[in-house]
């Protein structure tokens, strides 16, 4: 049990940034290094499912990291120097949105530029309190522990069969269909905000 899969969080970096940007408007990539597969596939689903989902929100750039804070703040300031026009930098790394966040809290674009993408509650926290950011996501590990620890009782003691295309509960979670390797998606990253993010940020 995966706890989501790259189409979910493609179309999730995204969105994240949308849903804050009715009129549209350009949006720019921070990710980590380029050779990173789970981003580069993450960011390939996003490009896919702009025109179609999106259609306002023009990406002007991708630019990497390396997932090193020093590297990842240059490039986030290089961003909003070529983008005066930029409405949100995506991180769909734990240390670029950091990276991000911090910079647009330093050069006092809060409420200008929107940060947001894959982040730790824990590490976060502040930049959903000062508004740099409007919200991020991640994976949910409570419901990520209770659909395992679900699923794995049910194939225990109902004996349930697991093989490709079966369709299993996962309690209050929902339902997951395996597919060809016998994996299978929970759900699309879970989103942190003001709402939520003081008691994630306890948690993890």
């Amino acid at each position: 049990l995966n706890p989501s899969d790259t189409g979910l969080i493609g179309e999730t970096i995204i969105k994240l940034a949308a849903d804050h940007l009715p009129e549209g408007g350009e949006v720019a990539i921070l990710s980590a290094s380029s050779t990173a597969t789970n981003q580069n596939a993450w960011i390939d689903a996003a490009k896919k499912i702009l025109p179609e989902k999106f259609p306002k929100i023009k990406l002007v750039a991708t630019v990497y990291g390396d997932d090193d804070s020093a590297k990842s703040t240059d490039e986030a300031k290089g961003l909003l120097k070529s983008y005066p026009n930029l409405k949100a930098i995506i991180a769909p790394t734990t240390v670029g949105v950091v990276a991000a966040a911090q910079v647009v809290t330093d050069e006092n674009l809060i409420g200008k530029v929107n940060v947001t993408g894959l982040a730790l509650p824990s590490e976060f926290k502040k930049f959903i309190d000062n508004g740099s950011s409007q919200a991020v996501a991640l994976w949910n590990p409570i419901d990520l522990g209770y659909s395992a620890v679900y699923l794995a009782h049910d194939l225990a003691v109902k004996k349930e069969e697991a093989k490709p295309g079966a369709t299993l509960s996962i309690g209050r979670v929902g339902k997951v269909t395996l597919d060809d390797t016998n994996s299978a998606a929970m759900a699309p990253p879970f989103q942190f905000d003001k709402s939520n993010i003081e008691k994630f940020s306890k948690i993890y």
